[in-house]
């Protein structure tokens, strides 16, 4: 089973910039999808043989995730179930017979962290939601998660120390999802890999110094460890400041 996970930066830009020929390339049973910054009706895409699901943002043009899958689920959620977090289109959830499978689009703290109080919550929230799904049946999770855990994942960790997506309160909440029974998937496989990277700025050449950031994830439930068969950063694939992000699942 084959599972990626990209932030588009905008679905109608990418297919402009052959998105389509790299998901018939890719040719995942998951293809889960972030940052779409469109309403419904606003692109006609085709794509035999896939199941599609779409969680629009209220706000036109912003955030926004979807899911095509080769797989139709036994149910599908959007959200959380909280009103405060559902109306940005960040959370789909689909329900197997084995699994849960999630995407997830996780809000940035912004510049000068004016929105981390909320991050955190949203943190706190999501947490309690993951819980509850995997005391069911276990989760494999994705999405662009907004955080680089540690400083091994991203260039310059000293600079960036009170920046959204590497404060101290954004990695302490990723280390309690880790501590709460998943496993991020890159790191079981690669645990001392430097340079992997998911996010480049659009500035300052970054993406060809490959000075970036990894926050886009696959993490599971740590009982399904044993069906893992790789996880993969798919940084040659260009069209977003993102690069998808692959997990290979027995």
């Amino acid at each position: 089973m084959k599972f990626v996970s990209w932030n588009v930066n905008g679905l109608r830009a990418i297919v402009k910039k052959g998105f389509l020929d790299i998901f018939d390339a890719l040719d995942a049973d998951f293809f889960c999808i972030q940052e779409t910054k469109l309403q419904e009706g606003q692109i006609d895409l085709e794509l035999p043989g896939y199941y599609d699901y779409w969680n629009y943002a209220e706000r036109k043009g912003y955030s926004g995730t979807a899911i095509f899958t080769k797989h139709q689920p036994l149910s599908v959620a959007y959200g959380m179930g909280i009103p405060e977090h559902d109306t940005e289109g960040r959370l789909i959830t689909l329900e197997y017979p084995e699994y849960y499978v999630v995407t997830c689009y996780t809000p940035n703290s912004q510049s000068e962290l004016k929105r981390l109080d909320y991050r955190v919550q949203w943190e706190k929230d999501f947490l309690a939601y993951l819980k509850e799904l995997d005391a069911k049946k276990p989760v494999i999770l994705c999405g662009d998660l907004n955080v680089a855990h540690q400083e091994i994942d991203l260039k310059n960790p000293a600079r960036n120390r009170t920046s959204a997506g590497f404060s101290d309160a954004e990695r302490t909440r990723f280390s309690m999802l880790l501590d709460n029974g998943f496993v991020d998937t890159f790191r079981y496989f690669y645990p001392d890999q430097t340079g992997a990277y998911s996010w480049w700025n659009y500035r300052f050449n970054a993406r060809k110094n490959n000075s970036g950031w990894r926050i886009d994830y696959f993490c599971v439930s740590e009982r399904l460890a044993p069906r893992l068969e790789d996880a993969a950063i798919l940084s040659s694939i260009y069209g977003s400041d993102h690069c998808p992000v692959q997990l290979e699942l027995k």
